[in-house]
């Protein structure tokens, strides 16, 4: 997707979009249903097999599996470039292109942006003035000058700062509210979204304040509280302190990935820079992307629990699309109950920058980890496994020789020959159709699980909002777990997000085929988003169960084939 056009002009785009009468401007469609009906002008056939779905803004044709959007149809049928296709609706719909946005920037005419810097002011001078704020920052360890250059401010223990200082009427205070500083209760009064919090404004790559996250001063719930997303903020694409780490000149050997707003200030203090920070969100492919732009070097580091490896295998299946060649990805895991705020105080600057010298390049700690996940490679069940588990992962891979000198690594550990351990990656080969024949009909295997979780997410995203917060489940690493994570987190963040929305997204990510696959296959039959949420509940709660089941079963394995000391 071109990063030329923002995300949410796309949205607009396709929401707004017709496909019946995109589609049927160039293609004569019949009624069949609810869906239109024609013959294919993709392949030749003499019986209509081509259907176009208007409420779920999706074509699909059955007789050679072509499929996608408005705007991917545009694209194919009048052989356009994704901008192309994107102005061709855009006239369509009378809606004028935005004018001057650079790749990595969204258009800045909402009125939110000038509302998000005042807030930010407001911000800044209470902290000032809140003496235990400074304290709270001085027990920290954030001298003035790091809290001067990341913007640091407080957000005072009241339900109405931001509410008196800029809601003075109600189109204001619905900006405010889009702009994610005030919420609306069920009564309909409002109130600050931040409270008693210090205060850690995210910046674009101009330096514009497009959110916030705020850290609790005691112990309240939740620790970090983040902006919502709106217009001008998207924490897929976004990262803290990236706008800080392209202001510094030339381009940096390295640049490190945490978890926490307070330790990019922390390196930044004891001179380890540039870092960045998720946005209490996986990494996402658009953060991989920005950051190899920046740097040759990119160092994944997180802290050591359960929750940190996690976060880190799920940076490592995010990356794999983008290693090999000139950029290095590595991954540092902290001891169990550090992180960089105070490992980096703990034992001084010099011993951390070791550390991230020592860091795990990919390659290495995919291997790492999948001998931990499978245990003993001597068994002939733990090498099938490892096949199981390494296919999903080396197809995310480009091909080349990256990709073939893992094969031949992975090879190694299954005691496999690397002729044919590529050959049970592969599977069965497919005889190829003979020139000028009709494409075959995509085949439709028996899906999995979680397949046909992520087909019931595309087709009621709202179910996500209701059902798909379950316990345990960030934790499975089964095929598909990834994608559906993604969509998961896509679909609470965006509302009103729809099929096509979430097609769109998914256009030139590695996962593109998965998703446009999944979606035209038969959703589950369910009348209605809650419907949809209750199974997805009972799914996802089944799948944790069973990968929760298997993991026991290949402890209790690993400690039978464990030597018994003491007998005598």
């Amino acid at each position: 997707m071109s990063r030329r056009i923002p995300q949410a002009f796309i949205d607009e785009l396709v929401s707004r979009a017709d496909i019946v009468d995109v589609v049927g401007s160039r293609v004569s469609l019949r009624k069949a249903g609810r869906d239109y009906k024609g013959l294919c002008p993709f392949h030749d056939e003499k019986t209509p097999s081509f259907t176009v779905s208007p409420t779920k803004g999706f074509y699909h044709c059955f007789g050679c599996g072509a499929n996608g959007t408005a705007l991917g149809f545009l694209m194919r049928y009048d052989n356009l470039t994704f901008p192309e296709a994107a102005e061709a609706l855009a006239d369509m719909l009378g809606l004028p292109m935005p004018a001057g946005v650079s790749p990595d920037e969204r258009p800045q005419d909402t009125g939110l942006v000038p509302l998000l810097h005042e807030a930010d002011q407001i911000y800044r001078r209470a902290l000032r003035e809140s003496p235990a704020a400074i304290e709270y920052l001085k027990k920290r360890g954030i001298d003035g000058t790091t809290a001067g250059r990341y913007g640091l401010g407080y957000a005072p223990d009241a339900w109405d700062t931001v509410l008196r200082a800029l809601g003075r009427d109600e189109g204001r205070v619905a900006k405010l509210i889009q702009a994610g500083l005030l919420i609306r209760n069920e009564q309909g009064r409002c109130y600050d979204r931040f409270r008693d919090r210090i205060m850690f404004p995210i910046r674009n790559t101009k330096g514009d304040v497009i959110g916030f996250g705020g850290r609790v001063l005691g112990g309240g719930e939740p620790k970090y509280l983040n902006s919502p997303e709106s217009p001008v903020f998207h924490k897929g694409r976004e990262l803290y302190g990236l706008y800080e780490a392209r202001r510094r000149q030339g381009r940096p050997e390295q640049i490190v990935v945490v978890e926490g707003y307070l330790d990019v200030a922390s390196l930044a203090q004891f001179g380890i820079e540039p870092a960045v920070a998720t946005l209490g969100t996986a990494t996402t492919a658009d953060h991989v992307r920005r950051l190899t732009r920046l740097s040759d070097r990119v160092v994944f580091c997180f802290d050591g629990d359960r929750a940190g490896r996690a976060a880190a295998w799920r940076a490592l299946e995010t990356a794999l699309p983008f290693a090999g060649g000139n950029v290095e990805i590595a991954f540092l895991l902290l001891p169990e109950g550090e992180d960089p705020d105070s490992l980096v105080r703990a034992e001084g600057a010099a011993a951390f920058r070791a550390r991230l010298a020592a860091a795990a390049p990919l390659a290495s700690f995919l291997l790492a980890e999948l001998r931990s996940r499978v245990h003993d490679t001597d068994g002939v069940d733990a090498r099938s496994r490892l096949v199981a588990m390494a296919k999903p992962l080396l197809d995310r891979l480009p091909a080349g020789v990256y990709r073939e000198l893992l094969i031949e690594e992975l090879a190694s550990v299954a005691k496999i020959e690397a002729a044919r351990f590529t050959q049970l990656l592969e599977g069965p080969r497919r005889a190829s159709s003979a020139a000028g024949e009709r494409p075959a009909p995509p085949k439709r295997g028996k899906s999995t699980p979680i397949g046909k979780m992520i087909t019931l997410v595309l087709h009621h995203p709202g179910a996500s909002r209701m059902g798909g917060d379950v316990p345990g489940f960030d934790e499975v690493d089964d095929p598909g777990a990834p994608l559906l994570r993604q969509l998961l987190e896509i679909t609470r963040d965006n509302p009103n997000v729809k099929l096509a929305n979430l097609l769109e997204r998914f256009r030139g990510d590695p996962d593109e085929r998965h998703v446009t696959r999944l979606a035209a296959a038969d959703p589950p039959p369910v009348e209605n988003d809650a419907e949809a949420a209750a199974l997805l509940r009972d799914s996802l709660e089944r799948i944790v169960q069973t990968h929760a089941l298997r993991q026991q079963r290949l402890r209790a394995a690993e400690a039978l084939r464990r030597p018994r000391s003491g007998a005598g």
